[in-house]
């Protein structure tokens, strides 16, 4: 493998955020795993939204997975059961795993997934992400030594993700000084993504109170929109507001 695991695992220890950790793993962890398909699986900091890129593969596959794949994975029942990578040999035999609903109903008949390994992220006791990984026809299983290089890469990805975030969420308290409690909350559930529908939902109040207390937050701190307001918080300010 011309691509070492220790420097992907030093790369992905130079991330400066989320968006450039995600960069550094796809495009390096395919050539480390000599596989032709992989992904990755991530909650968000609530988590609640995920955020999936794959290679190799058409957006197809992940519909696919999502609404069928996913309930009859084998393997992702066992990552789930215990926290720990596998792959499809681990659990059954070769003829099994061809017989298996998830091979036969599409994984390896429509998208060639003659192997497979899944691995877990986990923060705060649970599981926030997967990571995942297939080999096509005539390529080799994945073996022990495959599992020992992806149980220590999602050991660095959830303690780096685990970091990212942790770090986000004091930047943000530590720039938004002029926000009250309430403010801030619904201030990061902008900044990961929710609507006010849902930001209303989690915090047990009513979108008109989002919507007011987003217009106050945005006088505070001089934007006009909801970007801006992310960007604003996000920034490394020389001033308190």
């Amino acid at each position: 493998m011309s691509v070492s695991l220790q420097a992907l695992i030093q790369k992905l220890a130079i991330a400066r955020d989320e968006h450039q950790l995600r960069l550094q793993y796809m495009d390096a962890v395919g050539e480390l795993f000599a596989c032709q398909h992989w992904g990755i699986y991530l909650h968000d900091s609530q988590g609640q939204r995920a955020t999936i890129d794959i290679k190799g593969l058409p957006e197809s596959f992940i519909d696919y997975y999502e609404s069928v794949g996913a309930m009859i994975d084998p393997v992702m029942q066992y990552i789930i059961e215990h926290h720990a990578p596998a792959h499809e040999q681990i659990i059954l035999t070769e003829d099994a795993w061809k017989q298996s609903q998830l091979y036969q109903s599409g994984c390896g008949k429509k998208y060639d997934h003659e192997h497979i390994m899944t691995g877990p992220i986990v923060g705060q006791g649970k599981i926030i992400g997967t990571v995942h990984f297939a080999r096509t026809s005539g390529m080799p299983a994945f073996n022990t030594q495959d599992l020992i290089h992806l149980s220590a890469l999602c050991s660095h990805m959830s303690a780096k993700l685990a970091f990212l975030r942790a770090q986000q969420e004091l930047s943000l308290s530590k720039k938004a000084t002029c926000l009250t409690p309430r403010e801030l909350q619904i201030a990061l559930g902008v900044a990961n993504g929710l609507t006010n529908a849902e930001i209303a939902a989690q915090l047990w109040i009513s979108q008109n109170t989002v919507k007011q207390t987003l217009k106050r937050i945005f006088q505070k701190l001089g934007v006009s929109a909801r970007a801006q307001m992310v960007a604003r918080l996000q920034l490394t300010l020389s001033e308190r507001c």
